[in-house]
């Protein structure tokens, strides 16, 4: 098993505790549970801002779930890639056309839990369309999708309904969307779903 955040002795102790205060001390509240699936694909919307990845990753720590997230390869490059790779991360090149859906639903099969946030917007700027790879890789590997958010008008993040897809990926996507409408990104200008 590959050693991150969340299974180095001691680290995930002083992580819980230190993601237990920055949260209480920046006024967010968290709401709702993580599916009760052992593995899931987290939707993570609206994606506007670097800031939301420490407060997604001090939420996974409360919340009880081990986060693991995809980012572009040049995030992975020179001194930080094992620090990324260590805080959950899977490096994605997107300039290659590889099967990566296939590859994601197979590491996935592997493991005996995972939450894999994936941005659908694919990018911090606005987008007015999901990209739907995420989909894919919840229908390929049977897994429910945790639609989580972060709501930096009203201060508060964490899970909505766990949708479970039923291969209707226009309907779906349409559907998950619904429950995004009025949610405010940091950057609210960027944000496709008010």
């Amino acid at each position: 098993m590959r050693r991150t955040i969340y299974n180095t002795p001691i680290v995930r102790q002083v992580f819980w505790v230190l993601s237990w205060i920055g949260i209480k001390l920046s006024g967010w509240k968290i709401v709702g549970t993580p599916p009760k699936e052992k593995k899931f694909i987290l939707v993570a919307v609206p994606h506007t801002s670097n800031w939301d990845f420490p407060i997604t990753l001090a939420m996974s720590f409360l919340l009880g779930f081990r986060l693991n997230w995809m980012g572009k390869d040049t995030l992975f490059k020179g001194p930080m890639g094992p620090v990324m790779r260590w805080l959950g991360g899977i490096s994605v090149d997107r300039s290659k056309s590889n099967n990566l859906v296939q590859q994601i639903i197979d590491d996935i099969s592997q493991l005996e839990q995972c939450a894999l946030a994936i941005p659908p917007e694919g990018t911090r700027s606005r987008t007015e369309r999901w990209k739907t790879g995420f989909y894919y890789i919840a229908t390929g590997a049977d897994l429910p999708i945790g639609l989580a958010y972060l709501d930096y008008k009203n201060k508060e993040g964490g899970f909505g309904p766990t949708f479970y897809p039923t291969g209707d990926i226009d309907k779906d996507i349409a559907e998950m969307q619904k429950f995004y409408k009025g949610i405010s990104g940091k950057r609210a200008d960027q944000c496709a779903n008010d």
